[in-house]
């Protein structure tokens, strides 16, 4: 079965009295475990289906299928519940919580997760922070940290909910060549453990570790390649 599924999906942005279309038309299929780079240049749309899979925008028009449920015209909370339990994101810029720890970070999605006692929320920090090599680190506010543990931090706080998928935005994008390969090195350990891989990228050089490559370019796919760069 597919985790999600994309049938024309369109996204308009109001600019005055007119509209801006930014997708024009998105299907799409991506199969559980799978491990794809989702790539384009600015303004080729790929940041806004981002969203878009997220949970974090709505289409303008079109179906978006997330494990069977239409998630499209689902309500605000609905999709608020799905990315608090079922999606994971790493972001560019890492958005931890400057004067907080590195494990009350991690640990700030389970604040929805109300059966939860404190002692198991810092159990399961304590063991996210643990599978990304951190384990020490758990102390330290975000200052006290490299880029690389940073992201790192931010890939634990992903997995704290154990979510099927993780959505990775330009995740080396402030990381240097030798950090960027380990944390992509990360990513694809993440996959070889069952979890699918959805990342937003502009370099070819990072989009090599995924399996699949789906190019973008004006609000449209213009192609999907397998691993093997065998076209779709």
């Amino acid at each position: 079965m597919a985790l999600i599924e994309l049938h024309n999906i369109t996204k308009d942005y109001p600019l005055g009295d007119q509209f801006i279309s930014v997708l024009k038309g998105v299907s799409l299929t991506i199969e559980k475990g799978e491990y794809v780079a989702l790539m384009g240049a600015s303004g080729s749309g790929k940041s806004t289906l981002m969203n878009i899979l997220g949970c974090l925008d709505r289409p303008t028009g079109g179906d978006y299928f997330f494990d069977g449920r239409e998630l499209g015209r689902a309500s605000g909370d609905e999709r608020a519940k799905v990315r608090n339990r079922q999606i994971g994101f790493v972001f560019q810029s890492f958005n931890l919580l400057p004067r907080t720890s590195a494990l009350e970070n991690v640990i700030m999605p389970l604040a929805y997760t109300s059966n939860l006692s404190n002692a198991e929320k810092k159990r399961r920090g304590l063991a996210a922070l643990q599978e990304v090599g951190i384990g020490d680190r758990a102390g330290h506010h975000p200052s006290q940290l490299s880029g690389g543990q940073q992201q790192r931090v931010a890939i634990a706080r992903a997995l704290i909910n154990r979510p099927p998928v993780i959505f990775a935005d330009e995740p080396t994008g402030n990381l240097d060549s030798k950090t960027s390969v380990e944390v992509m090195d990360m990513f694809k350990k993440l996959n070889d453990e069952g979890i699918t891989v959805i990342l937003v990228t502009h370099s070819q050089a990072i989009a090599k570790f995924a399996k699949r490559t789906i190019c973008m370019s004006d609000g449209q796919i213009v192609s999907g390649l397998f691993e093997g760069g065998v076209s779709q």
